[in-house]
């Protein structure tokens, strides 16, 4: 019978024979050594069937187990020994947050004339700033003679005007309140100022139709801080892109030389119906 070669494994005794291994329960051996007897064996196994020739040992009486499966076995010991130092990982599932992303039409405001800052018409266009200036002297001639002809009937009446600092500021209260009162009054009531009448002038919305009365009022309160800043909201129509004053701008109406639209559906939209305080 030939020989058979038989090496002990921990509880397994592993027997070589014709290519064959046989394991065999025994007494415990470490683990290093286990591994390093299996692997020779796999080897030596792999020699013998690329030797044919070589005598062939008896046959086993004991189980067998192919060397397949001692890989196997071999393979994932080491495995598991490699992995005894390392943490498990986590069976906890992350929560997974869903963002979307809407995208927000564009929004259309034409519909909406009265949030433009702008004119928006060309059969309506600003007054030129000669033509306005013109207009503004005149109005500033006509508020002198009414403040002349008042003061004459105060001297009339007895009254005198002194160069003091007392009677300087009252005098300048009282000019103030004479302008206030003819920007007031002309503009809310007649639409227009007597210097724009002459020159042809008109106060128009930003879509060129008339402006209502509270329109109006508003520019009125325009004229009164366009005074009180010493006229720097008169002269902010030379920086201005639309050559407009503060007034025009607070008011969201301006002055031209043609004539107001009736009808704002003439300009492809629908302006609406306010009553006009100097129709």
């Amino acid at each position: 019978m030939a020989a058979v070669a038989v090496l002990r494994a921990d509880d397994r005794a592993i027997t070589r024979d014709a290519g064959r291994v046989i394991v065999n329960d025994a007494h415990a051996e470490p683990e290093w050594r286990v591994e390093v007897t299996r692997r020779l064996e796999v080897y030596r196994a792999r020699r013998r069937h690329l030797r044919p020739g070589d005598s062939q040992s008896g046959l086993p009486f004991r189980e067998s187990q192919p060397v397949e499966e001692i890989e196997e076995e071999v393979r994932e010991r080491s495995l598991a020994l490699r992995n005894e130092g390392r943490p498990k990982p986590s069976s906890r599932q992350r929560h997974v947050e869903r963002m979307e992303i809407h995208i927000q039409p564009e929004l259309d405001f034409s519909s909406f004339p009265d949030d433009r800052a702008h004119p928006q018409t060309a059969l309506v266009p600003v007054a030129t700033l000669a033509e306005r200036r013109w207009a503004g002297l005149l109005d500033a001639l006509f508020l002198s003679l009414t403040c002349a002809g008042f003061l004459g009937l105060f001297q009339s009446l007895g009254g005198q005007v002194l160069f003091e600092k007392m009677d300087a500021i009252v005098c300048f209260a009282v000019l103030y309140l004479f302008y206030a009162l003819y920007f007031f009054l002309f503009t809310t009531f007649a639409g227009a100022t007597p210097g724009m009448q002459l020159r042809g002038l008109t106060i128009v919305r930003l879509d060129g139709s008339l402006p209502d009365t509270r329109q109006l009022l508003w520019r009125s309160f325009g004229y009164l801080l366009s005074a009180a800043t010493l006229m720097l909201g008169f002269l902010w129509a030379l920086w201005d892109e639309d050559r407009f004053t503060w007034q025009d701008r607070i008011s969201q109406t301006y002055i031209t030389a043609a004539d107001p639209v009736a009808n704002g559906d003439l300009l492809g939209f629908h302006a609406p119906q306010h009553t006009f305080a100097h129709k």
